[in-house]
């Protein structure tokens, strides 16, 4: 079983705390680190966070939240064991072409350890700070991931579609194994299907064993109306069972999950990096022998 650390920037966002808490979570065992995003929490939010039941986003205005990429370029010198994703990237709301260089210059540099996590986005009103249009995102988040791809495979890559359209053009450097993993994000019937057709992994938000075991079996089914082998999406879940982790984890494996991502929240604040050592010492090594 894999493990990683979900939402790792959001608690050490200053250079000294970053880098103890990289080598802390590589020390205990966690294979990944993983980086969150919003560029910004307008003052008034009227989009329904998706992953609460009053629909709130769990996040002062001055939350903290750094570029994850910048982030995980640090902690790669860090802990330059574990690999490094996000969790996730609102990739509508970059230009693919640029991202494209981004994420192949931080595999490049890591050694091929970067894994991308996306989504769509669920606020409109960061959207439209950006000045990025809130409709077709998830269009334009598929044409943009087809036209990385593009990109990623070899030099002298075009690509023309409705919302990026370049002649042939050479994109250096290049991933380290050709392409970088994609996992999307989401609950829903639309990410489901977008996972099933585009995805190297699923990371949905839910965590419950049960909800979790039917989102998984929908996803199977996608696939497999896809053509694709079921296996071949890597499911990452989200784990809060920490009143009986060891339980947890044998839940995660039975239902089939290759990696368990946990809240780097609950390893904030004082004797926070104590809590995430005797995590390591007492789930991530006997799970992994």
């Amino acid at each position: 079983m894999k493990f990683g650390l979900a939402f790792a920037s959001s608690i050490a966002n200053e250079g000294p705390d970053a880098l103890e808490l990289c080598r802390r979570a590589e020390a205990a065992g966690f294979e990944s680190l993983w980086g969150g995003e919003h560029v910004i929490l307008p003052t008034t939010i009227e989009s329904r966070y998706p992953y609460t039941a009053d629909g709130k986003i769990p996040a002062e205005p001055d939350t903290s939240i750094p570029d994850p990429l910048i982030w995980l370029a640090f902690a790669a010198a860090a802990a330059p064991t574990m690999r490094l994703g996000t969790c996730i990237l609102i990739v509508p709301q970059r230009n693919p072409l640029i991202l494209a260089k981004e994420l192949a210059t931080l595999d490049r540099l890591s050694g091929g350890k970067v894994e991308l996590g996306l989504g769509v986005g669920w606020m409109k009103e960061e959207f439209d700070a950006l000045g990025v249009p809130w409709e077709r995102r998830g269009a334009r988040n598929d044409e943009y991931v087809e036209a990385m791809r593009a990109l990623w495979a070899g030099p002298h890559a075009e690509f023309h579609g409705e919302f990026v359209d370049f002649p042939p053009v050479t994109c250096s450097p290049r991933p380290v194994n050709g392409s970088i993993p994609i996992l999307v994000g989401g609950d829903t019937d639309v990410a489901i299907r977008r996972a099933a057709r585009l995805a190297d992994g699923y990371f949905p938000g839910e965590g419950d064993p049960e909800r979790l075991a039917a989102l998984i079996a929908r996803v199977r089914e996608a696939a497999e109306r896809e053509g694709r082998d079921p296996a071949s999406i890597e499911i990452n879940a989200m784990f809060t069972n920490l009143g009986d982790p060891a339980r947890g984890v044998e839940q995660m494996i039975e239902l089939g999950v290759g990696r368990v991502m946990l809240p780097a929240f609950f390893y904030a604040g004082p004797g926070g990096l104590d809590r995430l050592d005797e995590f390591g010492e007492l789930v991530i090594r006997p799970t992994n022998g």
